[in-house]
């Protein structure tokens, strides 16, 4: 596995632990833990297409990591 490969794998591992954390009803998806999970693993995996240069991916990961950051923003707001 390259470099990249590795990256992308950590990224979504992270975005499918936090699915999994909230399919169990063990985070909801107003949890700031969840909420920054999503923000972390998007954002790795959105560094990972941007170097295997895979544009749909980029798109996908980047706009997952915008809207996470977001909802981090507004959560702090609200306190």
């Amino acid at each position: 596995m390259s470099f990249a490969d590795w990256i992308g794998f950590i990224g979504v591992s992270i975005l499918l632990i936090a699915y999994f954390l909230n399919l169990q009803d063990i985070l909801d998806n107003n949890n700031i833990i969840y909420i920054v999970l999503n923000f972390i693993g998007a954002g790795i995996a959105c560094f990972a297409s941007i170097l295997i240069d895979y544009m749909p991916f980029i798109l996908l990961e980047g706009c997952w990591t915008l809207v996470s950051g977001i909802e981090i923003v507004r959560y702090f707001m609200k306190r």
